[in-house]
């Protein structure tokens, strides 16, 4: 059975005085049982560190975890009741599958007969039941990483931890897997705690993510909030492919309330989810490129000029530049007939506009900040 896991004001810093790096700082989050919970963000932001930390492999500076009702702060490693998946996979080059994934239960002692029965049940599992005579260099790299996580998982750990696990895969491996790992996890009984620094991965396989950067979660929530509703510029431009926009603008009173202007085009202001922007000046704006449509020029469409486009099959990705240099890229299908050079006019509404504290970069948006983003 899964339980819980919570760090608490969790904090490590390495090397002291002038030298001294902060990893981690003041990190709380609790994780559910059996929640697929993801740590993501740009390499050297904490996310491995983290981890390390929750595994029992680095001793907080401050803070602590918890899992469930226990304080493991202290414990070692091998009395938290956890198994790791790193990015190298590190199997035993003259074992069989079948050895690589009963290696740990053979390790503690359990019986024949038992290890083979939980091997078979753990390699149907994973597809790898064809696979068990065979040696690591026979199999491909997405089905070394089953065997490497079929280790992991035999022991029926409380908490898999899983620290960039695909990285060395290519990308229809990395897809492949991706699909995999989701369906372990509604098998298996462990929460999944996961590392990674790309923002794909963390968006379609977690039930929540914490954004991290230079060493603190901007914002944990599930993948969709903070896809629609991010933070911060920060978060806005690291979630989401291909990444936000993020233009000037200026808000200017009309006779029905405030307008933010930016690139010739005027856009009202929902006053429910900006309350305080009397006063305010200028504003960033993020649009994402989903949110933009494409069309001909017209008086009431940003105007610009085709300056890339980049076939990906069924859709294209468009980088149109406006009339004062600003380059915007958004997502059109693929049979829309503009080519590079062509004037266009694009679309948004008003309502996809997020708009940004240019000084701090916060959002300006209340219902986020209401939420504790």
């Amino acid at each position: 059975m899964a339980f819980t896991v919570r760090l608490e004001q969790l904090s490590k810093r390495f090397g002291r005085g002038t030298r001294e790096v902060v990893a981690v700082h003041d990190l709380t989050v609790e994780i559910g049982e059996r929640e697929f919970f993801t740590f993501v963000g740009p390499s050297g932001c904490g996310k491995t560190t983290t981890l390390r930390m929750i595994a029992g492999l680095e001793t907080p500076t401050a803070g602590r975890v918890w899992f469930g009702d226990q304080d493991v702060t202290d414990l070692p490693p091998q009395k938290r009741d956890i198994a790791m998946v790193f990015q190298d996979i590190a199997l035993f080059p003259y074992m069989t599958v079948r050895e690589n994934i009963g290696y740990p239960l053979r390790v503690a002692g359990l019986p024949r007969a038992r290890i083979d029965d939980r091997v078979e049940r753990v390699a149907a599992t994973l597809g790898l039941t064809d696979k068990l005579a065979m040696k690591p260099a026979q199999l491909s790299g997405g089905q070394q990483q089953r065997v490497a996580i079929g280790r992991a998982i035999i022991k029926e750990p409380k908490v898999l931890l899983m620290d960039e696990p695909l990285s060395a895969l290519d990308a229809r491996l990395r897809a492949e897997m991706r699909t995999e790992i989701l369906r372990l996890h509604r098998e298996i009984s462990s929460t999944i705690i996961y590392v990674t620094h790309d923002q794909v991965e963390a968006m379609t396989m977690s039930t929540r993510l914490a954004v991290m950067d230079r060493g603190a979660a901007l914002q944990i929530d599930e993948p969709r909030s903070i896809f629609r509703s991010p933070c911060n510029l920060t978060v806005a431009t690291f979630i989401g492919t291909p990444a936000m926009n993020v233009v000037p603008g200026v808000v200017v009173a009309t006779a029905t309330g405030l307008a933010v202007e930016l690139l010739g085009q005027r856009f009202p202001i929902d006053p429910v989810q900006y309350p305080k922007l009397e006063g305010k000046r200028r504003v960033a704006v993020g649009i994402r490129p989903q949110a933009l449509r494409l069309g001909p020029p017209r008086p009431d469409r940003i105007r610009g000029t085709v300056f890339l486009r980049e076939p990906l099959g069924v859709e294209d990705e468009v980088l149109v530049q406006g009339t004062d240099g600003t380059r915007m890229k958004l997502v059109t299908d693929s049979e829309q007939g503009f080519a590079e050079g062509d004037e266009v006019g694009l679309e948004v509404a008003p309502h996809d506009l997020h708009l940004f504290d240019p000084d701090s970069q916060r959002t300006l948006c209340e219902r986020i900040h209401a939420r504790g983003g």
